[in-house]
This record gives structure tokens, sequence and C-alpha cells, in this order.
């Protein structure tokens, strides 16, 4: 055991050791995006199923048809008169609340009014309620049909449908949930406006409280049926605010009854055409992986899930044979499965990656590749400041007169009788760390990161692309003067145990939040985990200029404002309405997104920025 013990010690001050965590790092990130890669095989894949034994999906027979498709067609021919009317929103509710009190239901009206980006976005949300006959208002189910979807679409179709659901709801006497029928006049902000007033969540100066309201919510379906003619499957939009997902149960129950009992197709993330093949699984992965780091809301939906109330919007797509009769049916049969239920759905799964609608991948399978990207960070930050502590000196010996010493009178004789010095080894000793200026460095970077933030939130939505601009201009060039300060105007410029403190620091708190934001949003942290893992491998060049500038394009190549950019170009949209959405997310939806890039990724690019392109000082102090 002494033995042991020793060896231990001496393997601690082995400098080769120092020199491994760099390939275990890149070691990390290999492994890490090849296990996301593994994932849309059907080894590391599972098959769907209901975990909620009270659901019954498909088990009901359905009604809904035949003289409700004249109702239907009646609806349609309203909301259609409307339409060609240019009716404003508050005339459509007036209609719409005749409609309702007509049916026999109570009926809600309320205001709203949001700010974004010097732009205003109001509105008028009408909403009614279906009482339940054998319930006491604990409990409800919430359809949704808005007056435009998220593509600023009339949803004509849509709306007409969930009205003659509604009637057709009202002839049953099975319901033991309330039925909440909500009509906001866009799929964005009146939703979010709706959910929060219901959950006394809202701010008072800009969104009205509820008049009425009904119990807890246990589920929401959305409807948005824009396109005109029949269609040939049902499109499933499941993704929620910052990266937020339904309970799977529902999404089994949609593709269970859509299959199953109406012979109907289902898809998900845009996937119409879906071989069930590897191409197409990696495909799915990384369009539902793209959404969830985006963080913004794809439907009506999006804004409910955050109060755990699960949601899903169901969107006809393609062309076939199935009429809105057969999307009732469907509608139908959900409800009644949510009508079954006891409690909130909570026995399946709330983080998973769908591969495609018969098979998913659980969050203790594709957690371990966001966690070993992360963690690379943590490795080289650990390693950097274990060898800032030690400096290499030569070992000259400790005695100027043991540094030379007289040989034999042979070897005198054979040397021309000269004398000779001993052989200088490097060796280790400790030295005193110097971590105020790494520590400040490292933290003024971090609150600068609340400026970008802070600009790209509250400029007027007309000057976002030339703001944009500017501070890419500035991104560009802030690096280059922060180092030349550093290094030519301090009393002191860091030295380079300085350097490896610095960036032990930075890749610390990188690694920490990235780490944490992983079991939010794995999409988001392993997509931001990925394009720092450069950072890792920063180094000073005092002495190779050539290589110095080199690297310091290489990260400008990755730095957030030319990764928003090439992304913006690659997504078909221009950055300012990328921008103009992310700050509508910020205000409207709590969306975190730009902290995440602005407070995490974007400050420690810019210190390791300032490692690549420092010059180390002075020498270190020795304990």
């Amino acid at each position: 055991m002494p033995r042991l013990i020793s060896a231990a010690l001496l393997l601690r001050r082995d400098p080769r050791l120092l020199k491994l965590p760099p390939y275990l790092s890149l070691l990390c990130i290999i492994v890490g995006v090849v296990w996301l890669l593994l994932l849309p095989l059907d080894n590391y894949s599972r098959r769907t199923y209901i975990s909620e034994n009270a659901l019954l999906p498909g088990q009901v027979h359905t009604y809904f048809g035949g003289s409700d498709q004249n109702v239907f067609r009646a609806y349609r021919h309203e909301v259609d008169a409307l339409i060609i009317q240019n009716k404003t929103n508050i005339e459509v509710n007036d209609e719409l609340e005749k409609i309702f009190k007509g049916v026999g239901l109570k009926v809600g009206r309320q205001n709203y009014t949001y700010y974004s980006g010097g732009e205003q976005f109001g509105g008028e949300n009408v909403y009614a309620i279906l009482q339940a006959p054998r319930g006491d208002a604990t409990e409800a189910i919430v359809l949704v049909a808005a007056w435009k979807n998220v593509n600023e679409q009339f949803n004509r179709n849509g709306l007409a449908l969930a009205l003659a659901l509604t009637r057709y709801f009202k002839r049953w006497s099975l319901w033991s949930k309330d039925i909440i029928l909500v009509v906001p006049p866009d799929s964005r902000a009146g939703p979010q406006a709706w959910v929060d007033a219901y959950h006394d969540a809202h701010d008072s100066s800009q969104v009205a409280s509820l008049p009425i309201k009904s119990g807890a919510l246990q589920g929401a379906i959305c409807l948005d049926y824009a396109q005109e003619g029949r269609f040939e499957s049902v499109h499933i939009v499941y993704d929620g605010v910052n990266g937020q997902l339904p309970n799977l149960d529902l999404i089994n129950s949609v593709v269970n009854i859509a299959s199953g009992q109406m012979g109907m197709g289902s898809v998900i993330q845009g996937m119409l055409k879906h071989n069930q093949k590897y191409d197409d699984n990696l495909q799915t992965v990384l369009r539902g992986m793209l959404r969830q780091a985006l963080g913004h809301a794809s439907g009506p939906h999006s804004s409910f899930i955050p109060y755990h109330v699960d949601a899903i919007t169901l969107q006809p797509v393609g062309q076939g044979w199935h009429d809105e009769m057969s999307l009732g049916r469907l509608v139908e049969g959900m409800f009644r499965s949510l009508n079954n239920l006891l409690e909130k759905l909570h026995q399946s799964f709330f983080f998973y990656l769908l591969i495609h609608k018969h098979r998913f991948v659980s969050i203790g399978t594709y957690l371990p590749s966001a966690m070993l990207v992360g963690v690379n960070f943590t490795i080289m930050a650990i390693a950097l400041w274990v060898k800032s502590g030690y400096k290499e000196v030569k070992n000259t010996g400790t005695d100027k007169k043991d540094q030379e010493k007289p040989k034999a009178d042979g070897d005198e004789k054979a040397n021309g009788g000269g004398r000779v010095k001993d052989d200088v080894k490097p060796t280790s000793r400790t030295a005193e760390r110097e971590i105020l200026l790494p520590l400040v460095l490292v933290a003024s970077c971090q609150f600068l990161g609340v400026v970008p933030l802070f600009i790209f939130n509250q400029t007027p939505s007309s000057l976002l692309t030339p703001v944009f601009a500017l501070f890419s201009l500035f991104n560009a060039g802030l690096p280059h003067l922060a180092s030349y300060f550093l290094t030519n105007n301090t009393r002191k410029p860091p030295t380079a145990q300085q350097y490896l403190l610095i960036k032990s620091f930075s890749l610390l708190l990188l690694g920490m939040f990235l780490s944490s934001l992983a079991t939010l949003n794995f999409s988001l942290a392993f997509i931001i985990g990925l394009l720092s893992s450069p950072l890792s491998f920063t180094q000073p060049w005092p002495s190779s200029p050539v290589a110095r500038y080199a690297y310091s394009v290489f990260l400008h190549a990755l730095s957030p404002p030319v990764v928003l950019l090439v992304g913006s170009l690659l997504g078909g949209v221009s950055v300012h309405d990328v921008l103009r959405e992310a700050a509508f997310g910020w205000h409207v939806w709590g969306l975190y997104t730009p902290l995440v890039v602005w407070c995490v990724w974007w400050p420690a690019w810019l210190v390791g920025q300032l490692i690549v392109l420092g010059r180390p000082g002075s020498k270190e102090k020795l304990a």
C-alpha cells in the first residue's frame, strides 16, 4: 500500500499527465457526436406505447358525421363571410359570441396588448365554456381554433370545425370535464395571453383578467386547418416554448386513433414521406433538435406546455381522401380519451426525441451525448487549474560550485584538460497563482453579454438589420482591441499562468452552464457545446503570428453573429425576422434562447479570442 501511494504521488507530479486532458477532451467531443448519430438506429430507440391505461385511445365509437357536415358547412359559410367583409377583431368576436350563446354556452372576452421591438401586438380573445353534465367544474379540456395560424393564414376550416364540434359536444351527456373553446385572433400572442390569465400569471398592465374560468386544464387540442380540399395525413406539431414537450402519451394517442380507427396517416416534424430508414430517422431527429433549440412557439399549443398542460396542434397536410369529418372524429376520439383521465398525464415521458411516429429515444439514452460535449470543457478547466499551479524551471543545482566539477586525470586529458557542466534537466516547482486579473476579466466578459441581449431585445424592429451589421463589425474588432489593451496598456501584462487561469475559469463556467442546460433543453446545450468545442483547444501563439491569426479567423467563423447569419441564410429567412422573433419571444413567451446565446456562448467565445490573441508577459512567482 505505501508503494502504491508513493507511485500515485509520483504520477501526480509527472508532467506527461497534463498532456492527456486535451486528447481526453477531444475524445469526449467525438464520442458525443457519434453517440447522437447512433440514436436513429432501431437498436438504440424504442417503440412507442401507451403508458396511461385510462386513456383507452380508439376504444370508443365516434359519431361525428352525417348531418354534422351540414352544420360544418353552415359555420364555414359564416366564417367566410366575416373574412370577405374584412371584419375587425371586435366585430368577429361579436358574431362568435352570438353563435356561442345560441348554442347555450357561457362566453368570456379578454383584451391584451404586448409591446416588442417598437411594435404593438394586441387583440381580443373570445372563449366559451361547455359545462360538463357529470362534472363539478374542477377539470377542463381546451379546444383552440385561432382566427389565423402561425403563417398568418385564415384558419377558416379549423374554426368552422371547432364550432361544429362544440355544438356536437353540447348534445352529449357523457362529459365529466368542462370543454373550453378558445378563439384567439392569432396563434402567437393570443393563446399566451389567455393561458397566462387563466393561471393568474399575467401582467395586468398588458393582459386583462378572464371574467369566467373553469377547473384545472388537463389537456389542449389546437386545430390548424387552413388548407382547402381533402387531406392525406395529419401533421402533429408538438414543440413547446423553450424546448418543452407534451407528455408522449398524448402524441401516441393521436397516432393510435388516426391510424387504427380512422385509417389516417400521421406525420411529425414535417416529414410527409418517411420510409423509416436511417436517413429519414436522422433528418427527423435533427429537425426536432433544431426546433427545440430555437425554443419559439410552433403553434397555439406551445403556450400551454410551460404550465404543465399537455397540448398539440393538429394540421391536415397532403392531398388525399380524408375530409373535415375525419378530422372531427379524430378530435372527438381524443376528447373522449382525455375525458377518461383521473389525473394529469404523468406516466409517460416528458423528455424524448421522436425518431418517427412509432419510435422514440428517451432522455436516459440521448442525454449522455450532450453531457459528453459539456464535460470536455470541465476536463480542460480542471487540467488548466492544475497546470497553472506548477512552473517548469531548469534544475541547475543548489550550489554554483557544484555546477562544474573537475574530472579525473584521464578524462581531463581526453577532453583537453577542460571542465564540463552537469546535465541540465527541467523540473516542476509549485507557483503562486495570481487569480485577481483572471477573475475580473472573466466576470467582466460574462456581464458584458447583457449589452447585446439588451440591444437586440429593445431595438425597434425597423432598425434590427443595421444594428446587427454594426454589432457584427464591433464584434470582429472587439477581441483585438481588448487584447491590445491587455498587452500594451496595462501596468503588468497577463502572464502565461494568468492566461491559463482565464481559460480555466471561462471553460469551467461554460461546462457548468451547458451541463445544467442539457437536462432542460438538450438540443440547445448540444448545439452550443458543439459550436464552442474549439474553445477547449485555444492557446496563446506569441511566436507564431500566422497560427495566431489563423485560429482567430476560425473562431470568428464560429462566433454567434456569423452563425446567426449563416443559419438564417440556410433556413431561407432574413436576419431581421430571426431577431424580431427572438425579441418577441423574450417579451411574450419568456424565451431564454437569447439569454443563453448572449450571456453564455458569446462571453466564452470572447474569452477564447483573448486567449488566442494574447501575448504572455513576465514570469510567474515561485512559491
